[in-house]
């Protein structure tokens, strides 16, 4: 697309050969000043995606997200209206701040807002603050609610990224865990989609807008577990454990607003494009040992 890229990262969890050689690296946290302040300046869009992203884990790390997911949100729009160049913010928030569905039909963006974890309490303040301080600056803002994103280049984590966490489990012959029945169901959507909204959000002429990321699809934890393990040919049935404080039963995107106003169209189908992100992750848990 011919645009120069700058990206600041504090790499707790990411990498930094995950960057392009061809971006701008500030290796920095967004708490601070001079950093974020550096990273936006004659930045034209800014792309916020820093956060710490575990709903299980949020309760017990509840000060640590709340500084990162809300206060890291509040440094990265004040430095973005303070630079004098930017025309829009893209700020990231989550399914999490949705309350629970008694069904596993979509929800749209006018589902009520109740979160059930710390995580998606913050991520529910965060792009309400977004919104809130864009307003009235001539600094145009859109928020992305991401469904469940998948893909390559995922960092391993025992909270986080399911089809990361089976993959791990069953090439290192260890029996994966499954919270609750298994039946709980999530949009899963692939990376290079979420990539594809950025770039719809930020050529669409839109302000204020908060829109879902995902695919329309449900997919339960036990099909991905068997599509999974019968990609990987392990014969090996999941432990299961009880269901965890704060996670959703049914998670699935209306993505009609994102499509009508961002024109966002997903491409990636879970079962057709896990396998060639299986054997990406397979891949990297090679290259790490």
């Amino acid at each position: 697309m011919g645009l120069s890229v700058r990206v600041i990262d504090n790499f707790s969890v990411g990498r930094p050969e995950n960057v392009p050689a061809e971006a701008e690296l500030i290796q920095g946290d967004i708490l601070d000043p001079a950093a974020i302040e550096k990273a936006v300046a004659g930045c034209d869009v800014v792309f916020h995606l820093a956060a710490r992203v575990a709903i299980r884990s949020s309760f017990d790390f509840v000060v640590e997200d709340t500084a990162t997911n809300f206060a890291g949100t509040a440094s990265v729009c004040r430095a973005t209206l303070r630079s004098g160049s930017a025309r829009k913010i893209i700020s990231t928030s989550s399914m999490a701040v949705y309350s629970d569905a008694a069904t596993p039909d979509p929800l749209s963006e006018t589902h009520p807002t109740e979160p059930v974890s710390p995580y998606g309490l913050s991520k529910l303040g965060a792009e309400r603050l977004t919104h809130m301080l864009a307003a009235g600056t001539g600094v145009d803002s859109v928020v992305l609610r991401l469904f469940n994103t998948y893909g390559p280049g995922q960092t391993y984590s025992p909270y986080v990224g399911v089809v990361t966490i089976f993959v791990n489990k069953l090439r290192n012959g260890e029996a994966a865990t499954v919270f609750g029945d298994g039946e709980q169901a999530r949009d899963f959507v692939h990376v290079e989609d979420v990539v594809s909204a950025f770039v719809c959000a930020m050529e669409a002429s839109v302000t204020g807008e908060t829109c879902n990321i995902g695919t329309g699809r449900a997919t339960t934890v036990n099909d991905v577990y068997k599509i999974v393990s019968s990609y990987m040919g392990v014969d090996r049935n999941p432990e299961h454990c009880p269901a965890v404080a704060g996670e959703l039963r049914y998670s699935i995107a209306d993505i009609a607003k994102a499509r009508r106003i961002l024109h966002y169209e997903p491409q990636h189908r879970f079962e057709a494009s896990i396998g060639a992100v299986i054997d990406e992750i397979m891949l990297q848990s090679k290259a790490a040992k």
